[in-house]
Formats: structure tokens, sequence, C-alpha cells
């Protein structure tokens, strides 16, 4: 199926998610590591502030600036590739449903965006959980440390020879749980930007995108979608999400570190030592730096992807 520009969906849905996952990475990779460091801390205590002394750390005895981009490799392949899966299955199982139904005309439900980004998460989540173990076991050391991967092709052969494949897939149960985040986040975009579409228009403002859902009556009137609605949209869905859901992150980095298999015998076990030891705010851990890692990275994300959606046949048409 093409579109009028002659386009596959499919293929504009990927390069977009593509191109996002790849900005957003570079833009906001040290804060990735941070986050990380924090959430396999199983040492001290969740606090305020408790980011300093990691960012003081890294940067006097792992070599500076460019120590905060340790693990960049398969954060960016890990993300670039994730977006670009996600968005593929995500705007195909979205047709699809509408073409089961016959309701092509017609926005589909918030349990339908939910059911949708649920599949593809999992979907993705699984094709993509060795890149997430090679780059949180980069992230959590420094490149000095004793038995640090050097790349991230040493790394995958270092797991392959001493691990098996199994060491591939740590932590999937917990990312697993966490395309819960995924589908709550796309279920409350879709509804808001639907929700946003149909309101009268508060001025003039820069287009990024289209709601490409239409409401079903022909006497609704869709606006245009700017990238100041992207941006409140983007940002509210992204923190009604990660409230909900923040907790399972800790649980996957803890899964995916080097020592593990040592430290813990499941996800069962790996609750109950955090809870006896750290208490309700170690499942939180790191949350300060995501929500300063995740923020910007919502908005470049979307703002991105929505912006590489309506430009990319305009730009791939005048190349012609």
């Amino acid at each position: 199926m093409t579109g009028k520009d002659g386009l596959s969906p499919s293929l504009v849905e990927t390069v977009a998610g593509f191109t996002a996952g790849i900005v957003s990475t570079l833009c906001l990779h040290p804060l990735d590591l941070i986050k990380t460091r924090l959430q396999v801390d199983r040492l001290s205590s969740s606090r305020v502030g408790g980011s300093v002394p990691v960012v003081r750390e890294i940067f006097q005895n792992e070599g500076g600036l460019a120590a905060f981009y340790r693990g960049l490799t398969p954060n960016i392949v890990g993300n670039s590739t994730s977006w670009a899966l996600y968005f593929l299955c995500y705007g195909n199982i979205k047709t699809a449903m509408r073409t089961w139904r016959g309701t092509h005309d017609r926005a589909l439900t918030s349990a339908d965006y939910f059911l949708a980004s649920g599949s593809a998460g999992m979907l993705t989540s699984i094709l993509t959980n060795p890149i997430w173990v090679i780059k949180t076991r980069m992230l959590s050391t420094g490149s000095r440390s004793p038995g640090a991967y050097t790349s991230f092709m040493a790394g995958a052969r270092e797991i392959l020879r001493s691990e098996g494949i199994p060491g591939f897939y740590r932590g999937l149960l917990p990312a697993l749980f966490g395309v819960s985040h995924g589908a709550l986040q796309f279920m409350a975009y879709e509804q808001l930007k639907l929700y946003r579409s149909r309101m009268p228009p508060t001025g003039s403002q820069t287009s990024a995108g289209r709601s490409h859902e239409a409401s079903g009556s022909p006497q609704s009137k869709i606006q245009e979608i700017g990238n100041v609605d992207l941006f409140v949209i983007s940002s509210l869905s992204k923190l009604f999400a990660g409230c909900v859901t923040y907790p399972y992150q800790v649980l996957r980095s803890r899964l995916q570190t080097y020592d593990a298999h040592l430290v813990y015998s499941g996800v069962r076990d790996v609750i109950i030592q955090i809870w006896a030891r750290e208490g309700l705010s170690g499942f939180y851990k790191g949350l300060g730096p995501n929500l300063l890692r995740v923020l910007p990275s919502t908005w470049v994300t979307f703002l991105v992807y929505e912006n590489t959606k309506a430009c990319l046949p305009e730009l791939l048409s005048s190349l012609r």
C-alpha cells in the first residue's frame, strides 16, 4: 500500500522513527549514562542531588567529558533500531485494526491505541534486548574498570562466549513489563493529539504535522498540530506513563549488569532485595536524571518524528 505521493507509509514511519532515535540519543546520551549508574548502585541511598557525586566521579576518574559518551554506539544502534521497528509495527498494527473493522475514516479508541502500542513494544523489546544488555553493561562501568567491554562488538563476543544466547536476554521480563510504559504513553499521546486537533485554533503557529486520525464526523474540522502542541502533548503523555511505570527500569538495569547472575536469582529476588535494603525509594533511583533525560528526549523524538514524517514525502518528491 502506498500513499498519494507514491511512498509506502511503512517506509515513512521507519525512516521517521530511525531519524528520531539517532537525534535524541546524540543529544542526551550523558544523562542516560548517569541514570544507569544510579540505577545499578546497590549501596548508596536514593536522595536529591545524588547525581552530583556520580558526575564528579566520572569526570575525574574516567577520562573527562569523553567518559560521558561511553556506550554511545550501542545506545545509538539500540535507540534508532528500536524507534524504527516500533513506529513501523505501530503504524501497521493500527492500519490492520482499521482494515479489520472497516473503519478507515474513524478514530481508534484508547483501548485500540493501548493494544497497538503494547504489541509493537513487545515485538521491539524481544528483537532489541541484546543491544540493551550490552549498552547497560557499558554505561554502568568505566572503560578502565576490570573486565569492561572495550566496544559494542567486544561486548557481544564476550557475552556469547561466557553466557551463551541466554545472556543476551537478561532483563527481558521487566523489559516486557516496561512495554506498558510505551502503551500508556502512546495511548495518552494519540488521544491528546486527537483532542487538540478538534480544538479551535489558538492563533498562528508553525505547523509540524497533522492529526492523522479523522473524527468520523463530516462536520468536524481537523486543525493542524504545531510544534508547540507536540511539545506539550508529548510532555504530558511521557510524565503520565513515567510516573506509573518507572520501577521496571531499575529492575531491568539491575538484571543486566555484569554480575547480576551472582547477586540475583531473578526478578522476584531483585524486588525483595531492593525493598529490604533500600526501601520504596530504591525503586526510584535515577528518577531525577531520568526525568531530565526523558523529557528532552521525548521532545526531540516526537518533534523529529512528526516533522520527518510530514516533510519526507515532499523532500523525496522534490528530488525526483
